[in-house]
């Protein structure tokens, strides 16, 4: 019986990427992926066969991954950060009923909420959420309702997928929902190119997140009412008294 790992690479850089990661890549037979993933990795495993799809190829890498593994191979589907915080852990389970000769395990990675909260500070200190901002495959009507109900709440957020050449004005949209129920002057944060070259970290308020740049490569983090500056870094405080 073949496997398949869906193994999620952290941001992309060997320093940054688990134990367990690199032990299932080390056994992988064929290592499979969107382009940009694999292109990550490739390096480790110049001799590896790979099998790569673009922007909307999901369902068909899986496919191809869970066929491959039914048919006896040793196979990695890497995703970024973490494969189940919108990676390839669900689609593959939702298939597997389909392959019954596929082995599967789900390798953990570090998310960049994780990733991106340490270059910070402490963003996450308490009770956080995070939300996606892409409504290739979620309504946007149902991303508004998530992103009041956790400004209502009183979460930290992170903030995914940003925005895109098709839909630039997305981050401006969410942080007018938030200014609805969060003071202007609530402390964020930007995070760009985690673990890769031209990475880059502002903290800034919520009012001129509205007009800051991103793309799919940012990470937003925003603060709680609780959230401080604090020598640079942005800390959401657990509620320990010093």
């Amino acid at each position: 019986m073949g496997k398949l790992y869906v193994v999620g690479i952290g941001p992309g850089d060997a320093q940054n990427m688990t134990a367990a990661a690199r032990a299932a890549l080390d056994k992988a037979e064929l290592i499979c992926g969107y382009t940009g993933y694999v292109e990550l990795v490739r390096p480790l495993y110049p001799d590896k066969p790979v099998f790569a799809t673009g922007m909307t190829g999901e369902l068909t890498r899986c496919r191809f991954c869970l066929e491959q593994a039914a048919a006896g191979k040793t196979v990695a589907l890497v995703c970024s950060g973490d494969a189940g915080v919108y990676g390839m852990a669900a689609p593959v389970l939702e298939l597997a009923p389909n392959y019954p000769g596929a082995k599967i395990e789900i390798v953990s990675g570090v998310t960049a909420a994780l990733s991106g909260a340490a270059l910070l500070g402490a963003p996450l200190g308490h009770d956080f959420c995070v939300i996606s901002l892409s409504d290739r495959l979620t309504d946007w009507e149902l991303i508004e309702r998530r992103l009041r109900c956790a400004a209502k709440g009183d979460f930290a957020i992170c903030l995914y997928n940003p925005a895109s050449h098709g839909r630039p004005d997305h981050l401006r949209r969410a942080c007018g929902i938030l200014l609805e129920e969060k003071r202007p002057d609530t402390v964020c944060g930007l995070v760009k190119n985690i673990g890769r070259a031209g990475e880059s970290v502002r903290i800034l308020r919520l009012d001129a997140l509205r007009d800051a740049e991103a793309d799919m490569f940012t990470t937003v983090f925003v603060g709680s009412e609780a959230t401080k500056e604090i020598l640079g870094r942005m800390v959401t405080p657990r509620g320990y008294r010093p």
